[in-house]
């Protein structure tokens, strides 16, 4: 099975614009997850996909792949899509694509080795990593998406509200959705054709897209801290995880 890893940037966030190339112990955020990408052994090619020449510049500049795709993508699966198919990889549906957004910062190897398990053990058109939330504040806030899942591992919803409530139990089980998630490539290209739904624009999550139209998502867990840089705070709140994480020692030095 052949496994290729894209990451989605873009510099037009309207929560925290410019982020990819904020310093994070004087690295830009887009090359601490490219490095950390390239630690996974199993990954045949890592792939930025940007629609903008800063961000390219910079993966070139670190001796990286980075491919230029449409600023008119609003979903970060979408630009994947279209790296993928400019890859022109000749990709058979037992392969694997894994999606890590530009702003993991904590993207550890062995994440996208439990994607690629659950892969090949079920071959699902798509499997999220979600982890845990240990600060009942990240349950609460809006720039952390939640999820919910069928005792099984499917998938039932995404919101940025709090989900499950915390109301009639003291230990709930909380998890947001991490942007670390494989797709065969098949199924990729078919989410590229497919309408955007009420609930993904409402909640501006992309993966309420494949459960609204009635297809499978496949769930796995991890129990390591992961940090989407949202927002300036989760920016110094990331190079405090960095500086204190062993895996970051592996690249900056």
């Amino acid at each position: 099975m052949r496994t290729l890893c894209v990451i989605p940037a873009h510099m037009a966030s309207s929560r925290f614009p410019g982020k990819p190339l904020k310093p994070l112990l004087g690295l830009p955020l887009i090359l601490h997850v490219w490095h950390r990408c390239r630690l996974y052994q199993g990954f045949e090619r890592v792939v930025v996909a940007t629609c903008d020449s800063e961000i390219h510049s910079v993966i070139e500049g670190a001796g990286g792949q980075a491919i230029m795709t449409s600023d008119a993508h609003e979903r970060a699966t979408d630009r994947v899509e279209e790296a993928v198919a400019k890859l022109d990889a000749s990709l058979f549906n037992d392969d694997l694509v894994i999606m890590v957004q530009g702003d993991e910062v904590l993207m550890q190897p062995e994440m996208a080795d439990t994607i690629v398990a659950a892969y090949q053990r079920e071959k699902p058109a798509v499997v999220n990593l979600a982890s845990r939330l240990v600060r009942e504040s990240d349950h609460d806030d809006p720039n952390t998406v939640k999820v919910v899942t069928a005792p099984d591992g499917r998938a039932l919803y995404f919101s940025r509200a709090p989900i499950p409530s915390r109301s009639r139990a003291s230990s709930t089980p909380m998890y947001q959705q991490t942007g670390v998630m494989g797709f065969a490539p098949s199924f990729l290209r078919r989410f590229g054709e497919l309408p955007q739904t009420p609930l993904e624009i409402i909640e501006s999550v992309d993966m309420l897209r494949v459960l609204e139209h009635g297809l499978p998502l496949k769930l796995v867990f991890t129990e390591s801290e992961t940090i989407g840089v949202d927002t300036p705070s989760d920016l110094a709140r990331a190079e405090k995880a960095l500086s204190r994480d062993p895996t970051t020692r592996l690249y900056l030095t």
